[in-house]
């Protein structure tokens, strides 16, 4: 009697890398409408420049390794990571801002180093911070939440700007533009204003910044909707949160008066973002259990340390990519102990 024979694996895997990145996309999907509705159409202009130039540049790649073209685009990582870097800049940002920040992102910070899956960096993180330091100015003026806005942007004045080219009343630009809630809490502590007068302030909202506190929690739903999913687990984002909570909340019972709410560090700027999307990279985080906690923790910790006594009004970057150089360390020293064995 002859039996039919397979080669293993024998039970059809229940996820891919494909389905995971689908999943983040779809997880995206709140926050990017929030940032549509609040920050105007040049979230969808950042958006369509970089996935283009994503999908350009990882095709390019691909082909000078000999790699198969299609089979490697449709996992959709390349997509995932222009959008989450789009998603990161400035809503008046210049077309050639996603293009060289996507294209680091892409071409230097995943496929010379191998590849996906070999990448030790996030490339999104890479791109956005090699274009903060190279571009403070495109990078650190937003447009102001529409709500605020005495005059509003049109889509063709919009896609002007985008493109760089003059509008009808350039004095508009500079009436309904300024630095982020982040930025402008930092500045005004340190003109000595108190915690209260900066709250009554128009760019503050209930509870963060105005705007930014409604992207923050589209952002938060997404992330619970990937850990519904068991597309991430919920080490990373608790430990980030709960770091960024803890020392901010420490700081801000100390000095009450002149240091920000944790709950104003926690939906402002990408924290959120940062938490759910970003830091659960799975390339490029902590694999073990007690090593993801630690891991979000300390980008949590760096992120404080950095919007409070750094350079830059928010650290999420910098963190990310700081623990992607301790993630060896941190998986050598976290290692569950082999059953029969010592710990």
């Amino acid at each position: 009697m002859q039996f039919s024979t397979s080669n293993s694996p024998f039970l059809a895997p229940q996820n891919s890398v494909q389905k995971m990145m689908l999943w983040v996309l779809v997880a995206l999907i709140p926050g990017t409408v929030a940032m549509f509705l609040i920050f105007g159409y040049g979230v969808l202009f950042n958006i369509v420049i970089a996935v283009i130039t994503a999908i350009v540049a990882e095709s390019a790649m691909l082909a000078l390794r000999g790699r198969p073209i299609v089979a490697s685009l449709s996992d959709l990582s390349a997509i995932v990571t222009a959008i989450l870097l789009a998603l990161a800049l400035p809503t008046l940002a210049p077309w050639w801002i996603p293009f060289i920040g996507v294209a680091i992102a892409i071409i230097i910070a995943k496929h010379l180093y191998g590849g996906l899956g070999y990448n030790p960096f996030n490339p999104a993180m890479i791109g956005f911070a090699v274009l903060l330091v190279s571009f403070p100015q495109q990078m650190t003026v937003w447009l102001i939440p529409e709500s605020l806005q005495v005059t509003q942007l049109s889509f063709i004045d919009s896609l002007r700007l985008f493109a760089e080219l003059p509008i009808a009343n350039g004095q508009i630009v500079d009436a309904i533009t300024a630095a982020t809630p982040l930025d402008e809490v930092k500045t005004r502590l340190g003109l000595t204003e108190t915690v209260a007068e900066i709250s009554q302030q128009d760019f503050m909202g209930r509870f963060a910044g105005a705007g930014w506190e409604w992207v923050s929690l589209m952002y938060l739903v997404g992330g619970l909707f990937l850990i519904y999913k068991k597309v991430i687990s919920w080490h990373i984002p608790v430990g980030l949160l709960g770091g960024l909570f803890i020392i901010s909340g420490f700081f801000y019972l100390l000095e009450p008066g002149s240091t920000a709410s944790p709950l104003f560090q926690l939906f402002s700027g990408g924290a959120m973002l940062g938490a759910f999307f970003i830091a659960t990279d799975p390339v490029t985080a902590a694999t073990t259990i007690k090593g993801r906690v630690i891991y979000g923790v300390l980008i949590g910790i760096i992120t404080y340390v950095i919007r409070v006594w750094g350079g830059y009004p928010d650290g999420i970057a910098f963190a990310v990519i700081i623990m992607n150089m301790a993630v060896p360390m941190i998986d050598y020293y976290t290692q569950p102990r082999v059953y029969g064995h010592k710990g």
